[in-house]
């Protein structure tokens, strides 16, 4: 480790030990989330500890990780599973490299894994279906390149890749002495799976439900249509268990698990309405996709590339959501789509 990195480490790699023996390890991240929340879960006995989520692949992170693991008195060796909630970078990324200093499996469901394949495997093809879309929804050029090189700047920060073992949601899952019950929770990325156990009230919760963040909602070319009306279904259902304490990806714990289900429920109907105001106000209330981005984000969206694609997708996944509801109409005119308000 550097003495840059080992400055870095010391600085940001902070851990939370948590009531139930847990240790929270807030990893560090290179963009505006900061950090991500990992779990070291101590299993029964002494025989070692499952990591939950181990972050991006960056100096900076392992750097980070190395630092804690050093403090606790533990080597990688003592990892002997890894669970990944999603297939996000900054949760997937450092699981490869912890497999293979650990030689612990790695878990993840199938859906998650295909899109991680899709977007960032050998053969990966979901960059280029994506940008496809942005391009129909009338994004510029020049900024749809920009978000494809965003995007393939992620490879080296999620290799080595993993050999998975695949967890099926409505399975239990058992890790640190606990069948969990398995949940999924799509709309924010399909196939997450978040963790519940009754007796206790402890719900790991990834990136499904945050205090302080809305979870991005993104359309997915190949996946699920109408991705915002995915969450919030799951948001509904997700509303009903009772919860002592929910361990989420980002940000801190926290215990009013029903209220923040339905603080976001609440949320994405005002940006459905905010929505159909802002189309009705344009000429022949009328407009694309990225227009509609651009209305909501504001112009400064399009100087950062990371934010712009989430801002883009998330623009798009409530265009359809509209759609559905009959509140919009989308149009194709010479060869691009166009959203319109039905008065």
């Amino acid at each position: 480790m550097t003495n840059e990195h080992q400055s870095d480490a010391n600085a940001i790699a902070n851990t939370n030990q948590l009531d139930n023996g847990w240790i929270q390890v807030k990893v560090p991240l290179p963009f505006s989330l900061k950090y991500v929340n990992a779990y070291l879960v101590p299993e029964q006995e002494g025989s070692g500890y499952t990591v939950i989520d181990p972050g991006l692949h960056t100096p900076e992170a392992l750097a980070a990780w190395e630092f804690v693991l050093a403090n606790l008195g533990l080597t990688f060796t003592d990892i002997i599973r890894i669970v990944l909630t999603h297939q996000h970078p900054d949760h997937y990324g450092l699981a490869g490299l912890f497999q293979q200093r650990s030689g612990a499996p790695v878990w993840i469901s199938r859906a998650s894994q295909q899109y991680a394949e899709r977007m960032w495997g050998p053969n990966r093809v979901l960059a280029d279906e994506l940008i496809e879309v942005f391009r129909l929804h009338g994004m510029p050029n020049e900024l749809r390149q920009g978000i494809k090189d965003n995007l393939e700047s992620f490879v080296p920060m999620v290799t080595p890749y993993p050999a998975v073992t695949y967890m099926e949601a409505g399975q239990p899952f058992r890790f640190g002495g606990i069948d969990w019950t398995t949940i999924e929770g799509n709309g924010h990325a399909e196939g997450q799976i978040l963790f519940y156990d009754e007796a206790s009230g402890i719900i790991v919760c990834g990136d499904q439900v945050m205090p302080d963040i809305t979870p991005n909602v993104s359309v997915v070319p190949g996946e699920t249509e109408d991705p915002l009306e995915a969450f919030l279904v799951s948001l509904q259902q997700l509303s009903k268990l009772e919860v002592s304490l929910a361990l989420p990806g980002h940000r801190e714990s926290f215990v009013d698990f029903t209220g923040r289900c339905e603080g976001l429920i609440a949320h994405h109907a005002r940006r459905l309405d905010k929505m159909v105001v802002l189309l009705q106000e344009q000429q022949g209330a009328e407009a694309t996709g990225f227009a509609m981005c651009e209305l909501l984000f504001g112009g400064r969206i399009t100087l950062n590339m990371h934010n712009l694609r989430f801002a883009m997708a998330e623009t798009l996944a409530h265009l359809v959501r509209l759609e559905k509801q009959g509140r919009v109409e989308l149009l194709k005119r010479n060869g691009q789509y166009i959203y319109h308000a039905i008065l």
